[in-house]
């Protein structure tokens, strides 16, 4: 029996380029849904554009037009972006649509009815000069904890600690720089402690372990009343009965993933409660680690309050990295989509991706010399070189015809097909590296079969017995196009073509071997990477950064911001002053993650003959710690020792950077040792 099935991906923010780390989690997706289908399963796949929010209107503004032409012109983008990588959406909606605004307020009226909402006055953050309260990410200032500078007005990105933003000091509008006064507002609150014992109930059943014990030390104390409205201006939805008031972009970017339903739905004459109000379908949320707060509490007491189905399971992954660190627009893989579209074929990264992918949230590498390796070597040279010399030998010397299978080959075709179960086991699991490998080790064995069967060497005398090789061989090819169909959907409809397949292959089609009729033309399938292509887009990546930066650095020198860091220049000291910081060479003998911090390294630094030190460095967005140990930095070697929850910190390592995750450590030339003084 067929299943009815829904899979979501995040929703792209509509204020940014995709790029290739983004399309990990869609490829991921689509990747699952398209085996889904060729199971034989309803399985839609829902998406859509986030947005509303600040940032957006933000932008509009700087570029001198309205929030909708700006979504307008990203959503094209975007879905150019998707439709090229062959990113196949059964909707991709948007959350500015009257379906969504009809729906959220459809739903807050209902948690209003069942007593969910709390009104009452906040203090916040407001700009005189931009006449608007100021979100959480357009407040920086001092962090209120370790005293660090330029930290966002939400978190601290040294010491890892959360605040309000009005705990910061020297508190500014990252907008334009103006300091903020506190204004009394009103605000609408959603009483998550109401679900408490839902939550706890839920959590365990319908996220991995890791999560649901992550989670669920939030339940310590009372759950802390959610906050719902944003003040005008405010490019969003606004809220019935509260004229200037709006619903923050988290109530209204989930409920994205329910009304693109709906219009997909409508659109195909089906019934939409058969798939959001039923437990008899399956729903699933795939999402970054990084937003599994909203995805895992916030949005199921939601759906409770609406009456609709919370998800089967939120499928959490991790982050993608870069030949082993984070992504970085300053070395050059912050790759965008369209970059990489520009100069490589979006089957290899469909390929490359799938054969790392698996259901855990380890982070994946895009190792780039490893992607070049693995697509030349397993997806050109064993297994398209597979179908390349069967079929152009057969078509060439033998008149394109099949017939039966030799007694070695049919065994070999039948342990291929045997594998069907196995292989589907390992996509339904979101186990993809594990399909792959299978497959892998398929055309392994098939092109061992072709070699010892040698039919280049016994065409002209025995043409018979090798119509029966190539005719296994392009069997076990067959089998394993069906079987990365999935991921090479382009790929295996060329396959198809070539065997005048009547209908599309299903997953069920691999145990079918074809020993009549003729195959037709061989068409190329795929070429290997040229070894300058990774080099020209790497550089095309670097290119558009400084054309990126070039652009911020003029906007910024013509902008409020820049007039009020000419007004506001750095506080002088004396020398004297300066002369009272030692600096020193340190080597890091070892480096350690915080697991309760998100942006903290604990560092194990050698001072010479000062000895060791212990530093908890503020690095982890931009190093992995496996990278920095053996390296050489500079520290402030006489810094009063920092008590910290996490452990004593002893000194500060010296990095550069631009307030972001784009982060350097400071290091010496060659010849420096530990314990030299930096002068």
């Amino acid at each position: 029996m067929s299943r009815k099935i829904i899979l979501t991906a995040a929703l792209p923010y509509a204020n940014g380029n995709l790029h290739v780390g983004h399309m990990m989690e869609y490829l991921m997706a689509d990747i699952w849904v398209r085996f889904q289908k060729q199971f034989g399963n309803d399985c839609l796949y829902i998406c859509g554009a986030d947005t509303h929010g600040t940032p957006i209107m933000i932008e509009a503004r700087k570029r001198g037009i309205t929030p909708e032409q700006l979504i307008e012109g990203k959503y094209k983008e975007h879905s150019q972006v998707f439709a090229d990588f062959q990113v196949q959406f059964s909707n991709f909606s948007s959350t500015n649509s009257e379906e969504n605004k009809i729906l959220c307020e459809a739903i807050f009226k209902k948690a209003q009815e069942k007593g969910h909402i709390l009104e009452k006055p906040v203090e916040q953050l407001y700009c005189s000069n931009d006449k608007m309260f100021l979100p959480d990410r357009f407040v920086k200032g001092t962090c209120p904890k370790c005293g660090a500078l330029d930290q966002y007005g939400d978190s601290c990105d040294v010491c890892g600690a959360t605040y309000s933003p009005t705990e910061m000091k020297d508190a500014a509008c990252s907008v334009c720089g103006t300091t903020p006064i506190q204004k009394t507002t009103q605000h609408l609150f959603f009483q998550l402690e109401h679900f408490r014992t839902f939550l706890m109930e839920w959590l365990p059943k319908h996220t991995a372990p890791e999560v649901a014990n992550k989670m669920l030390e939030w339940f310590n104390e009372p759950l802390r009343n959610w906050d719902i409205t944003r003040d005008n201006p405010y490019f969003g939805f606004e809220i019935p009965g509260y004229p200037g008031k709006f619903f923050y972009v988290w109530v209204d970017a989930p409920m994205g993933y329910v009304s693109s339903t709906k219009e997909y739905c409508q659109r195909n004459g089906l019934d939409f409660d058969s798939y959001w109000k039923s437990e008899k379908s399956e729903v699933y949320h795939l999402i970054g680690k990084d937003i599994t707060y909203f995805h895992t509490l916030f949005w199921p007491a939601l759906l409770k309050t609406a009456d609709l189905r919370t998800p089967t399971q939120v499928w959490a992954h991790g982050h993608l990295l870069v030949n082993g660190k984070k992504m970085s627009k300053s070395k050059g893989t912050m790759i965008p989509a369209r970059t990489y579209l520009d100069h490589l074929n979006p089957a290899y990264l469909r390929y490359y991706y799938a054969s790392k992918m698996n259901s855990t949230m380890d982070d994946l590498d895009l190792n780039l010399e490893d992607f070049v390796q693995r697509v030349n070597s397993d997806l050109v040279g064993k297994i398209t070189n597979l179908g390349s010399r069967g079929a152009q030998m057969l078509k060439k010397r033998l008149d394109g015809k099949l017939c039966p299978m030799d007694k070695d080959g049919q065994a070999l075709f039948e342990k291929a097909a045997a594998k069907s179960e196995m292989i589907a086991e390992f996509y339904e699991k979101r186990d993809f590296s594990k399909a792959i490998s299978e497959i892998r080790g398929i055309a392994d064995d098939a092109n061992r079969y072709f070699d010892e069967k040698a039919p280049w060497k016994k065409i002209d005398a025995e043409p018979e017995e090798v119509r029966k090789v190539l005719t296994s061989t392009l069997n076990i090819f067959k089998a394993i196009a069906i079987f990365l169909k999935p991921v090479l959907p382009d790929y295996t409809a060329k396959v198809e073509k070539l065997f005048a397949a009547k209908n599309e292959w299903n997953w069920h089609s691999a145990k079918t071997a074809i020993v009549h009729g003729e195959i037709g033309d061989y068409e190329h399938l795929m070429q290997r990477i040229e070894a300058d292509a990774v080099k020209n887009l790497i550089a095309a990546t670097e290119v558009k950064k400084k054309v990126a930066a070039s652009a911020t650095e003029a906007s910024a020198s013509a902008g409020p911001a820049a007039k009020t860091a000419a007004a506001n220049p750095p506080a002088e000291i004396e020398m004297d002053d300066f002369s009272k910081v030692d600096l020193r060479i340190a080597k890091i003998i070892k480096a350690e993650a915080v697991p309760e911090a998100d942006k903290l390294l604990k560092l194990t630094v050698d001072v010479g003959p000062i000895g060791q030190k212990t530093i908890f460095a503020g690095i982890k967005s931009a190093y992995q710690p496996e990278a920095l140990e053996g390296r050489l930095t500079m520290i402030v070697a006489n810094l009063k020792p920092r008590k910290m929850k996490f452990g004593l910190s002893e000194g500060m390592v010296l990095a550069a950077g631009g307030g972001g995750s784009e982060l350097f450590i400071l290091s010496p030339d060659s010849g420096a040792k530990p314990g030299d003084k930096v002068k």
